[in-house]
């Protein structure tokens, strides 16, 4: 069992804390403990919400789970991969072959499309080096346009500092979360 090195903050929340987290969270949905132990810190909790990446975007739903499960996955980061899994696989229709690619498979695991081991190709590439060989580069361009580009890359860097957090932090799982894959 994972115990959390700081416990969240409990209800009832702040009126302006509860209006922020009634607009990330599904209805009916208690807000994430990542949230809740982030608001410990005010500061940290606004500037994590301002960089979140959690409008829609420029990139479809379904490229943007792709990235966030593999960058997850790719972190070792349980708890948010779970969450993910939870909220959005079924939405996004992958597979349980693409689900476990995500975590045990390389970037050219034949469950995925070609454009799908492109975003694994670049998630990997960001994640061992912090860096992106041409060769991705110039397939991430031919594919995508440039405002995709950026929000594909700032993705996987925002899904490093959640990882960073919840590990760090050693959230345990939520409740609905899927078991991470590698811990059944």
């Amino acid at each position: 069992m994972t115990v959390p090195r700081i416990e969240p903050i409990s209800p009832p929340y702040p009126a302006p804390l509860q209006a922020a987290f009634d607009r990330i969270m599904p209805r009916g949905v208690p807000p994430l403990q990542l949230f809740t132990t982030l608001a410990r810190v005010p500061r940290i909790y606004d500037r994590f919400r301002a960089a979140s990446l959690l409008d829609r975007g420029p990139v479809s739903l379904r490229h943007r789970e792709v990235v966030i499960d593999r960058t997850c996955a790719r972190c070792g980061c349980a708890y948010e991969w779970g969450v993910h899994v939870a909220f959005f696989a079924q939405r996004v229709a992958l597979t349980s072959d693409q689900l476990q690619a995500t975590v045990l498979g390389d970037a050219d695991h034949p469950a995925w499309c070609t454009d799908e081991r492109l975003l694994s190709r670049m998630v990997d590439e960001l994640h061992d080096s912090a860096n992106l060989s041409d060769q991705v580069w110039d397939a991430l361009a031919a594919t995508f346009s440039v405002e995709q580009v950026f929000e594909l890359i700032a993705l996987v860097g925002f899904y490093h500092t959640v990882s960073f957090f919840t590990n760090g932090l050693r959230l345990a799982p939520e409740p609905y979360g899927v078991p991470f894959l590698r811990d059944r």
